[in-house]
C-alpha cells in the first residue's frame, strides 16, 4: 500500500487492507450503553416529521399569544391546548431545495439541494451522544416508510438506518429472545469489538506516514473508534439485563403505504411503552406520506383541498392520541407527557410552491410554559433551530447553540 506524497489513499483503501468491512457512521446507530440514570423522573424527547407538508390554512392560528383562535387542525389537539405551544413564521435557516430539505428537519444543515451537500447531526443523535448511555437505547430512530428515508444523522452526517416495523421495533425493545440467541448477539458484540482493536491498531501503523492534516483526520477516527468500543461492551451488558415486561401485544404488520396514518398509530403506541418503560428517552419518526404528493399540489382546487384536509386531520387525530397516551401515564406525580418534548412539524411550509419557509411546527409537553402561539415575522423567519437550544437545555445539556441555531427559543420558557 503506497502512502507516498504523490500517491492518493482512498477512503477504503485501509480498510480493504486490513480485511474488514467497516462503516462507521452506521455503527454509531447501534450504539446502546449501560448506565443508570440518578434522577428519577428523566426527560425526555421525540421529535416527528411528516414529509409532505401541512396546509397552512388549516394549522395556523388567528391572533398570537394565549388567546389565539385554534385553527381546524389545532382543534383537533384541543384537550392539550395547554401542553401545547403553536409556531408560526419560524423556519430553519438557509434550509432551501423543497422536498430535499426533510433531511434537515433535525439538523437544521443549509442548502441540502446542492451539489456535495453534507449533514450536519441531528438534534436526537446530539442528545443521545450524551445521555444515551443512561438507558438500554440511546436513541430510537424510526419511520412509516417504505422507502429508506431517516430523521437521524451521526456527527459525520451519515444518516442512521430506520426501525420501519412497529412490530419489530416492539419486540425488540421487549422480548428476551432465547439464551442461544442472545449468546449469538454477545458474540456478535464481541466481533465487533475485536474488528475495530484491529482497525485502531492498523490506523495507528498508518498514522506514521500521514500528513499533519491526515494525522488529525486519522486521530478523530480512532477517538470515535475508542468511545464505540466502549458502547459495544455496555451493549454487551445490557444483552444479560432482562428487558421489561408489557401487557401489550405487538402489533401486526403494516406495510400498505395508503396506510400511513394506521401505521403511525401503530409506532405512537410502541413509542409510548418505549419511554413507559424508560427503554429509551429520545426518539425520532419519521412519516413518510409520498403517496399523496400529487394531491399535496393541489392548486386550490376545492375538491383536492379537501382530500387533501382529510388525510392532515386524521394525521392529527393519530397526534392527538399518542399525546393523550403520554398525558393519562402517570410518572412521579406528573404525567408521560410533563416529562417528554413532542416536536411536531414538517420541512415545507408549503408542499402546494415547495416552500421551505414558515414551516407549521408546535412543542407539546416536556416542561414549558405551553398554551400559546408563538407567532413570528411570516416574511423574515425566526430561526426553528433556535427552539432545538431550549429543547437540549430542557434535557439538561449545558449548551450555548446548536446547528444555526444560536440562542433559546424567544417567548419558550421552562414551567
Amino acid at each position: 500500500m503506497r502512502t507516498g506524497p504523490h500517491s492518493a489513499l482512498s477512503r477504503r483503501t485501509f480498510l480493504r487492507a486490513s480485511g474488514v468491512s467497516l462503516a462507521l457512521p452506521l455503527l454509531e446507530a447501534m450504539r446502546p450503553a449501560l448506565g443508570a440514570s440518578s434522577e428519577e423522573s428523566p426527560r425526555r424527547m421525540v421529535a416527528i416529521q411528516t414529509n409532505m407538508g401541512i396546509l397552512p390554512r388549516y394549522f395556523f392560528p388567528e391572533g398570537a399569544g394565549t388567546e389565539y383562535k385554534a385553527s381546524p387542525y389545532l382543534e383537533r389537539l384541543a384537550t392539550h391546548r395547554n401542553q401545547i405551544t403553536v409556531f408560526s413564521g419560524v423556519s430553519l435557516p438557509g434550509v432551501t431545495g423543497g422536498h430535499t430539505a426533510q433531511k434537515c428537519f433535525l439538523t437544521g444543515t443549509p442548502h441540502p439541494e446542492r451539489g456535495g451537500f453534507r449533514n450536519w447531526v441531528s438534534i436526537d443523535q446530539f442528545a443521545a451522544e450524551q445521555i444515551g448511555n443512561q438507558t438500554r437505547f440511546p436513541s430510537l430512530v424510526t419511520a412509516i416508510t417504505n422507502e429508506n428515508a431517516t430523521l437521524s444523522y451521526t456527527r459525520s452526517g451519515a444518516p442512521i438506518p430506520a426501525e420501519k416495523s412497529p412490530r419489530k421495533l416492539f419486540e425488540n425493545l421487549f422480548v428476551q429472545g432465547r439464551a442461544d440467541e442472545v449468546e449469538a448477539r454477545v458474540e456478535s458484540l464481541r466481533q465487533g469489538r475485536s474488528t475495530l482493536d484491529f482497525v485502531g491498531e492498523q490506523s495507528r501503523r498508518l498514522n506514521r506516514s500521514l500528513s499533519a492534516t491526515d494525522r488529525r483526520r486519522m486521530d478523530q477516527f480512532t477517538t470515535a473508534v475508542r468511545e464505540l468500543e466502549q458502547r459495544l461492551h455496555s451493549a454487551q451488558e445490557w444483552e444479560y439485563k432482562p428487558k421489561p415486561k408489557v401487557d401489550a401485544q405487538a402489533p401486526t404488520e403494516n406495510k400498505d403505504p395508503q396506510q400511513f396514518v394506521e401505521r403511525s398509530r401503530n409506532m405512537y403506541d410502541v413509542i409510548k411503552l418505549a419511554l413507559q418503560t424508560d427503554s429509551s428517552r429520545i426518539v425520532s419518526l419519521f412519516i413518510d406520506t409520498t403517496v399523496i404528493h400529487n394531491i399535496t399540489h393541489h392548486g386550490n382546487r376545492p375538491e383536492v383541498l379537501a382530500e387533501l384536509r382529510g388525510h392532515e386531520e386524521r394525521q392529527f387525530d393519530a397526534l392527538n392520541g399518542f399525546l393523550t397516551s403520554l398525558h393519562e401515564t402517570p410518572e412521579e406525580g406528573s404525567s408521560l407527557l410533563d416529562r417528554t418534548m413532542v416536536l411536531y412539524g414538517t420541512c415545507m411550509g408549503s408542499a402546494n410552491s415547495h416552500s421551505n419557509v414558515n414551516l407549521p411546527a408546535l412543542l407539546a409537553g416536556g416542561g414549558f410554559k405551553h398554551g400559546q402561539h408563538l407567532a413570528f415575522d411570516i416574511e423574515n423567519n425566526y430561526p426553528l433551530s433556535n427552539l432545538f437550544v431550549s429543547m437540549l437545555q430542557r434535557l439538561g445539556l449545558e449548551v450555548d447553540e446548536f446547528s444555526t441555531g444560536k440562542a433559546t427559543m424567544r417567548g419558550l420558557e421552562m414551567a
